[in-house]
């Protein structure tokens, strides 16, 4: 799974229709998040630091909501975008994620110990859980 990683403004008119979750590296403002979500209608998830979710508008969160765009606090540790603009999901963390589903556990005892024990928040990996179908 992949995330596209943007780090300023000027890149969302830029960016390419199908993506699905984006991790905004800026403290977007109303009308960024609405030009996000026209430049790419298939998006599904905003990322966003703990500190810039905290500062969202109440009004951004109700437009989400509507979209059913899920906005997800975390962070994308150790990337380096001057390398690579997705930043890459484990495919160790996909299968952990699958052994702990066979396993009985529930999402959140699963997202609970995956955060831990990988770079992404419990947000992140309850979102993969909400969206993959792990048998």
């Amino acid at each position: 799974m992949k995330i596209r990683v943007v780090s300023s403004r000027e890149e969302i008119p830029a960016l390419n229709p199908n993506e699905k979750v984006i991790h905004l590296a800026f403290r977007p403002s109303n009308k960024d998040i609405f030009v996000l979500a026209e430049t790419c209608p298939k998006i599904e998830a905003i990322q966003l630091p703990k500190s810039y979710k905290r500062t969202v508008s109440k009004s951004i969160e109700m437009f989400l909501e509507m979209q059913k765009i899920n906005l997800l606090e975390g962070d994308v540790w150790g990337h380096r975008k001057d390398i690579n603009e997705y930043y890459n999901v484990s495919q160790s963390v996909l299968e952990k994620i699958q052994e702990l589903k066979a396993d009985r556990f529930t999402n959140e005892v699963i997202a609970e110990k995956l955060s831990r024990e990988s770079k992404l928040n419990s947000d992140m990996i309850l979102y993969i859980l909400s969206k993959r179908t792990i048998d």
